[in-house]
Order: C-alpha cells, then structure tokens, then sequence
C-alpha cells in the first residue's frame, strides 16, 4: 500500500482505449474503494472540470486518494494530484503532486513549454528546479490517461501488442511507459457484470512492486472506457480497486443484464 493510491488509478485510467473523440466530459466524477487484504484501506476519486489556465482552454482533473479507519492507524496515505491539459489537443500544461504516504512526502509542480521543448520541474520540499527536454507527444499521468481514453478504438487493439508512450510526471525525468492488451474479460462488480478490456503496464519492480507485471487493469468495454478494477502484487501484500461511484459520464454505462 506504499504506491500512492492515485498512481495505482492514473496506471487503471491509462488502459482505456476508445472511439476517437473525447470519450469523457467537464463534471465526470469517479469513486473507488481499495482493499488492502481484508480492509477497505482507502478510497480514490477523479474529477474532471471544464477551466482556462490563463487563456488556454484546458480540462482540469483532480485525483484523491486517503486511507481511512482501521488502515489510516497501519499507515497514512494523503495524496494530491491534478493535471490541466489542453481541451482540444489534450497536451498537458501543468501538473501538481502533492502526496504523503506514511510519513514520505512529495510536493511538486511541472510547467511544460511547448514553445522550448522544456518541462520545468519545481520540487517545493526541497527547494530544487529541474530542466526537461519534451516533445509535442509527452503526458503526465493524469493526462495520459484521457489521452487514451479517446485516442485508440478496440480495433487498434490486438492481443499481446503494447501501447507505448512518453510520460513525465516526477524528477526521474521522461520516461516511455509500455501498456500490454490481454484481452476481453467479463467481471462481477457492484453495479452487476460488465465487459471489460484486460491490460497490464509495465511497471518498475522494486520499492513498491514485485515485478514488472505485478499490475493487472480493467476497463469497461463500452463508449466511456472508465476504469472498472485494478490488482497490484505489492513488495508487501497485495492491494485491489473497484469503481464504487461515478456521475457525470459522457455515455451510458454499459453493463450486461442475465
């Protein structure tokens, strides 16, 4: 449970590939619950509004995520993260990091220049700016996931290919992150069974993961792409989500009626 929850659900959101048109809209809200073993450890929220970062027309989403009752007494988890990217383009303009994880604190800012090619890192706890050569392909975390929410259609996908992509979202600079497609999987959830598209990014092994495939995503098979499960194989124990509230979607929620 040390991996910041809203890391876990930017990873979740990423696997959704759809139509090419914005598969979302301003006022889309998510809500999921995470177990760590037999506790519901924490939940998790996403929140999509319509702004302008000064004249730019940009979407701005906010991520939450807190651990609650008996988990928050084991370890506490406060974490942050928002990203403002543009509203026709989708390219990111800014993103904010602010997490607390058991006492591991992170505060942080980064301003991308398209007109330099440079992102400009700003880490506020430790008073330290970082410099960052971009191109006109590079997300964040959060807004690689809405990027690919309306980017790809199921007939993009072919079973075992990858999707790959430029990400900068911390001070190790930018990186290419790798997306496996599994496949087509039908889940039980809350709400009733739902088609689902599997995937499984490729993920650094070590602090927080076992392996590089310790991460196992679903998404709903359907016009929204909204991220319905996720299962991580931890360093210590293993941690899942599931949707437990939405508002807001774009399209109907597609779920299949015995």
């Amino acid at each position: 449970m040390k991996k910041s929850v809203v890391i876990l659900l930017g990873l979740f959101v990423l696997t959704a590939s759809a139509q090419k048109k914005p598969a979302y809209k301003s006022g889309e809200w998510l809500k999921f619950r995470i177990h760590y073993g037999i506790l519901n450890a924490s939940f998790a929220t996403l929140k999509l509004e319509s702004k302008k970062l000064d004249t730019i027309p940009v979407y701005h989403v906010v991520g939450k995520g807190k651990t609650t009752g008996l988990a928050r007494i084991f370890f506490k988890v406060d974490d942050t993260y928002e990203s403002y990217f543009g509203r026709y383009d989708n390219k990111p303009h800014k993103f904010i990091r602010k997490i607390d994880e058991g006492g591991y604190t992170k505060d942080m800012e980064i301003n991308f220049d398209y007109s330099e090619q440079k992102a400009q890192l700003i880490d506020k706890k430790n008073k330290k700016e970082f410099d960052f050569d971009i191109n006109n392909k590079v997300q964040d975390l959060l807004s690689a996931a809405y990027y690919l929410r309306s980017k790809y259609t199921l007939d993009d996908l072919t079973i075992g290919d990858s999707i790959k992509m430029d990400m900068l979202y911390d001070d190790d600079g930018v990186y290419q992150f790798k997306l496996k497609y599994l496949g087509k999987e039908i889940i039980k959830t809350k709400y009733g069974k739902v088609e689902c598209l599997k995937f499984r990014p490729y993920v650094q092994s070590g602090r927080v993961f076992k392996e590089q495939e310790s991460l196992t995503l679903w998404v709903s098979n359907d016009l929204n792409k909204i991220p319905i499960r996720i299962k991580a194989d931890l360093a210590v124990g293993a941690i899942k989500a599931d949707l437990d509230g939405y508002n807001g979607l774009k399209n109907q929620f597609k779920i299949i009626m015995d």
